[in-house]
């Protein structure tokens, strides 16, 4: 049984406009999932429709083979969950904050919460109103994995902080999954953390998944094409070919991202469109992100 799951999920905020459309994945135990896609695309959706702070329109999402909104308490005791806009009780101090999560978890891990207080330099007596952003940022992080939960769901949880708050939030994941063998679906616009925390990578974008992929894969197993300009090499065109994932239009050339290897990549162009000497590539992750995110597609 998966941890997460996702089967056919839409939602639209706008009658017409569907921020996810028919996406469908699963996260399995101990996996490490990096969400990626551009602001809009609707990862944070995702992430609060898994959690159960919204509904899908269509489709159905499980935690643990159970619906969230079934079974919302017992559900969430198994979840931890941190979020770049999440909002601490403004009056409140650290202390307060952290008893009343050490209350509602029975899996609360005291050595934990004191290996992390101390790690964090929490400042217990501080009034939440009077941390900084870095602060609030940790103190949620430990409420969210002192109770070392199955399933830990991070939506851009270091954005904004500077390098050594996010290589925190990274190193504490990373020891997370390595005692507890805890299961992580994060977004993040860093490459650099989704490379050094997930095995997997899922990319999505206008509302549809576009990459679902072993990180380890991606640099074998999907080819950049500089594809010259041309009344044969149309961006719908290339778009309608086999294993193409996006197209977008440079000055230079059509800049066509496809889901094979580079001679494979070759071949079928020159195959279906008489094109012959091309350049094809493989793709880092970052130069991936930027041709399938960055313009035309």
């Amino acid at each position: 049984m998966s941890v997460l799951e996702f089967e056919n999920i839409r939602r639209a905020y706008k009658r017409g406009e569907q921020v996810l459309d028919d996406v469908s994945f699963a996260v399995e135990r101990g996996e490490v999932v990096g969400l990626l896609g551009r602001n809009g695309a609707g990862k944070t959706t995702l992430l609060r429709i898994a959690m159960g702070m919204i509904e899908a329109q269509q489709g159905t999402v499980r935690l643990f083979g159970t619906d969230p909104h079934a079974e919302p308490v017992e559900v969430k005791r198994r979840v931890g969950y941190v979020s770049e806009d999440q909002i601490l009780p403004a009056f409140l101090r650290v202390r307060d904050v952290i008893d009343l999560h050490r209350g509602l978890f029975p899996t609360w891990d005291s050595a934990l919460e004191s290996e992390l207080s101390e790690r964090f330099r929490i400042p217990w007596d501080t009034k939440v109103k009077s941390l900084s952003k870095g602060q609030a940022r940790q103190v949620a992080l430990l409420c969210a994995v002192a109770h070392r939960p199955e399933l830990l769901i991070l939506d851009e949880p270091a954005g904004g902080l500077d390098p050594a708050a996010r290589r925190e939030f990274l190193e504490t994941s990373i020891q997370l999954l390595n005692e507890s063998g805890s299961t992580i679906l994060f977004s993040s616009h860093y490459m650099s953390d989704v490379e050094r925390l997930a095995g997997r990578v899922v990319m999505i974008d206008e509302g549809k998944v576009l990459i679902d992929s072993q990180l380890d894969d991606l640099g074998e197993q999907y080819a950049l094409a500089l594809v010259p300009h041309g009344p044969e090499s149309r961006p719908e065109r290339i778009l309608a070919l086999e294993g193409c994932v996006g197209v977008r239009r440079r000055r230079d050339a059509l800049h066509a991202v496809f889901e094979l290897e580079p001679e494979e990549t070759r071949v079928l162009l020159s195959r279906e469109l008489g094109l012959d000497d091309l350049r094809c590539t493989n793709v880092p992750l970052e130069e991936m992100f930027i041709e399938l995110m960055g313009g035309e597609s």
